[in-house]
């Protein structure tokens, strides 16, 4: 299984910190945020590792992560996403990368408390398909929301107004080889962007989504200023995904 990270995007909730940097180099308590999806990633036992990036600072991350070898890795991948066009789109730029194998996805500024190695497991187990992670929120109005039968999740709504469930769908996800074929059938939504709910929608609809509950915290630490100083917080008081 290989491992992306999907840390394009203009950062515009974040402003002005992100206006002459990436969001994903903003610090989240002793290291720069970038650190934990790729940490996670490590920890959970993958080692081809792919970062996508984009906007005016993509060479910073070059020059902070370089090759890979301070973090036991013998290389990362790098790709340039131009403009905004959704997270779907960015994952379609990692095809070549992946080369048939299944993928694990985590955003760039997901930081989780756990490591996923039994979710990983699990997935690795799964004949075909797809697997999300989900947490319960306190407003789960703000993200994509599974909706679920027992421990099924039947669809996902994208920031309903009227939540059916109380989870988000956090942003790590687990996919076959067949999601780079499922996001070429996709149409761009109303904000112009390839949208990963209807990646996640149609592995749903084929009755080959699994989704599991994410242990320990887990917080979207670039969605806004509150965000971002919550999870130093959280790093601070009780570490990160046994981050070295």
């Amino acid at each position: 299984m290989k491992g992306i990270v999907l840390a394009g995007g203009l950062g515009t909730r974040l402003l002005p910190l992100t206006k002459i940097t990436n969001k994903h180099l903003l610090p989240v308590y002793d290291k720069p945020m970038i650190y934990y999806p790729l940490q996670t990633l490590i920890n959970a036992g993958i080692k081809d590792i792919m970062i996508v990036t984009g906007g005016n600072n993509a060479g910073e991350f070059l020059r902070l992560l370089g090759n890979g070898r301070r973090f036991g890795l013998k290389d990362i991948s790098y790709t340039y996403q131009e403009g905004e066009g959704g997270i779907a789109e960015a994952l379609s730029l990692a095809e070549d990368f992946a080369d048939g194998e299944k993928v694990l996805i985590v955003l760039g500024d997901n930081v989780i408390g756990k490591d996923i190695i039994r979710e990983k497991e699990e997935f690795e187990k799964q004949k075909e398909g797809a697997k999300i992670l989900i947490k319960k929120v306190s407003h789960p109005e703000n993200f994509g929301v599974p909706v679920l039968n027992g421990d099924k999740v039947i669809g996902i709504e994208e920031k309903p107004k009227k939540p059916k469930s109380q989870y988000a769908v956090t942003g790590i996800y687990m996919y076959d080889s067949r999601v780079f074929d499922i996001i070429k059938t996709l149409e761009r939504s109303d904000r112009g962007e390839l949208e990963i709910t209807d990646v996640n929608n149609a592995y749903i609809k084929a009755g080959t989504m699994t989704c599991s509950e994410l242990d320990g915290w887990w917080i979207d630490a670039g969605s806004s200023p509150e965000n971002l100083a919550e999870a130093t917080q959280l790093v601070m008081k009780t570490g990160a995904n046994n981050l070295g």
